[in-house]
């Protein structure tokens, strides 16, 4: 019992994942300022590795104002669950093994309630501050997050028909049964879908529509500021290592890989890690590639094009499968 504790707690529990999405938050910001030909963060710790550290520090810190008009018990309560949900639903990914902290059949699916519910918190976050910029991100947040949500469930779908499971682990185990990754197949198909709805979902350019800067200041964020901030920011950083982790567990093997006796947990969090890495820095590629695309082209581009192309994958799964 004390040993689950820890491991919930420590590793490859809570802890562990607060830190490793800091620093992918590093990851993505150093890598991002390569390609655009900057430095990036370089000041903080070696490499400037504590800048993460350092900003949700600073937030932790400012004052907290909370806007007379604002619905005071949703401007509390949402930048709590945020970074809460999301970090339950990544006790579901297999970090140090082949199972998660919770796992069983159908977690999959729990999964991605838990990313519906997150939808939900972002759209009563912007409302509850009462203003007029934030309400027009919440609206812009809801119906990206929903388009975009459809998608990235069928292309999860797919590979979970594929390997005959709805669990996180039950895709691993099949892809260690078959000795090959599911991007080496058709399922690939499914990867560009997940890189895509996974960019949106995280409200990263070209689709960082509900926040807007040059348009609408912060979107449904403008009211929030202090521990209230640091917390969606952290949430940010958590959903960031989730999708990562996700889509290395679901299309690369996740944690799957040659591993030593006694050293099976260490090994297993490293493959975890560099291979979570790798789709972290497809994800930072296609931030700065783009431009940001405007709210109609966003819906249009999720409802037209990208959920086609993932019912057709569905079908064709069940086809090959």
């Amino acid at each position: 019992m004390i040993w689950e504790i820890l491991e919930a707690a420590i590793f490859p529990g809570a802890l562990f994942i607060l830190a490793v999405s800091l620093f992918y938050e590093w990851i993505d910001r150093k890598f991002y300022a390569r390609l655009q030909n900057r430095v990036g963060p370089h000041l903080a710790g070696p490499f400037g590795i504590l800048q993460p550290i350092a900003d949700l520090i600073k937030l932790l810190s400012k004052e907290n104002i909370v806007p007379a008009a604002a619905d005071r018990f949703f401007f509390t309560f949402t930048p709590i669950m945020a970074p809460t949900l999301i970090l339950l639903a990544c006790m579901f990914l297999p970090i140090a093994g082949l199972r998660g902290l919770i796992s069983f059949e159908g977690d999959l699916i729990v999964l991605i309630a838990l990313l519906s519910i997150y939808t939900i918190i972002v759209y009563l976050a912007g409302e509850g501050s009462n203003n007029r910029l934030a309400s027009i991100g919440a609206t812009r947040a809801a119906l990206q997050l929903i388009g975009y949500e459809i998608p990235l469930t069928l292309a999860l779908l797919s590979a979970a028909i594929s390997a005959g499971s709805l669990s996180v682990a039950g895709v691993l185990e099949a892809q260690i049964e078959r000795g090959i990754w599911f991007i080496a197949g058709p399922q690939v198909i499914g990867f560009a879908i997940f890189v895509v709805a996974a960019q949106a979902e995280m409200e990263r350019v070209p689709f960082d529509i509900p926040e807007a800067e040059q348009e609408i200041v912060a979107g449904w964020e403008v009211e929030y500021t202090g521990a209230r901030l640091a917390l969606f920011r952290l949430s940010k950083d958590l959903e960031l290592f989730l999708l990562s982790g996700l889509g290395a567990t679901v299309f690369l093997g996740g944690s799957a890989g040659p591993v030593i006796s006694g050293l099976e947990p260490l090994l297993h969090a490293v493959y975890f890690i560099l291979k979570s890495a790798v789709v972290l820095l497809i994800f930072s590629i296609v931030r700065a590639v783009f431009a940001r695309l405007r709210i109609d082209q966003v819906i249009s581009f999720s409802w037209r094009w990208l959920m086609p192309l993932a019912i057709i994958l569905i079908i064709l799964t069940e086809v090959l499968a």
